[in-house]
């Protein structure tokens, strides 16, 4: 790379290391209000399992959106 190429590089690097804490600031306030705004996710799909991993499974499956859980 050429003097100028590599200054270049420099500055605009120090600029993202300045910009870094306060894009990081704006994607987590992003985060929080999407979740106040609309927690449950309307679009969630669950995975398909294959026949007898239920036995397996860890975790409980999740129920269904907009169920009375009964």
């Amino acid at each position: 790379m050429t003097p100028e190429q590599l200054r270049r590089r420099e500055r605009v690097e120090s600029l993202i290391r300045l910009a870094a804490p306060g894009l990081n600031l704006v994607l987590a306030i992003g985060e929080r209000v999407s979740h106040l705004v609309d927690s449950e996710d309307q679009e969630y799909y669950p995975p398909r399992s294959r026949p007898g991993s239920a036995e397996r499974s860890p975790h409980p499956p999740r129920e269904a959106a907009g169920g009375t859980g009964v």
